[in-house]
């Protein structure tokens, strides 16, 4: 894969952080369904007359999918370890990406709740997250740098959260990991986007 300019890293150090990203996301985007499970069994609506506000509600739901998100955590860097990718095994490092993780997984989780809240059914939601899934990979620095895309396609990247977290992960995974973005910016992007679909 010499094709595309990595830099310093090797394509398969370069691709596990976007693998992981890849596998949170593509998860946590399906998330939604279980709304529309406990809304059909009643139970959703027992949750709405709790005392509790709607914000703690998709919170808890958002949090759930975010511990959930480290088991795929756990089965990439296994698969990355064993492939000979250079890991930083660093304490901060690795809290860095746990929080990253956790972060994005909450994110999409949250998304996918305000679609499953639109579409209703679960065939809907389904045909809706599987046309989802794959543009947010493509259009993200996943597989590839965003300066090689062209200009229409990058501007989409660095409108998409998925390309924040796994410029994040890039920096905290690897050894010779770096953020072109900056980690103040990966995390406050994914926290505010956060908040902005908890508020919707």
């Amino acid at each position: 894969m010499r094709a595309i300019p990595t830099g310093d890293l090797a394509y398969i150090d370069f691709l596990a952080p976007g693998i992981l990203a890849q596998s949170v996301s593509f998860v946590a985007i399906f998330y939604g369904i279980s709304v529309i499970w406990e809304r059909d069994l009643g139970i959703l609506h027992k949750f709405l007359v709790s005392p509790a506000p709607r914000s703690a509600l998709v919170l808890g739901k958002a949090l759930s999918a975010g511990v959930r998100a480290l088991s795929q955590a756990i089965i990439v860097y296994a698969l990355a370890l064993l492939m000979g990718v250079g890991m930083d095994w660093n304490i901060p490092a690795l809290a860095g990406v746990v929080a990253l993780v956790v972060l994005g997984a909450a994110l999409f989780s949250t998304f996918s709740l305000i679609i499953a809240c639109i579409v209703k059914t679960r065939e809907r939601f389904m045909g809706v997250g599987q046309v989802l899934t794959m543009p947010l990979f493509f259009a993200s620095n996943a597989i590839y740098p965003t300066a090689i895309m062209p200009g229409w396609l990058k501007w989409i990247a660095h409108v998409n959260p998925l390309t924040y977290e796994v410029d994040g992960l890039r920096a905290l995974m690897l050894v010779h990991g770096t953020s072109s973005l900056g980690l103040p910016v990966d995390f406050g992007v994914l926290t505010g986007t956060l908040a902005l679909l908890v508020l919707c």
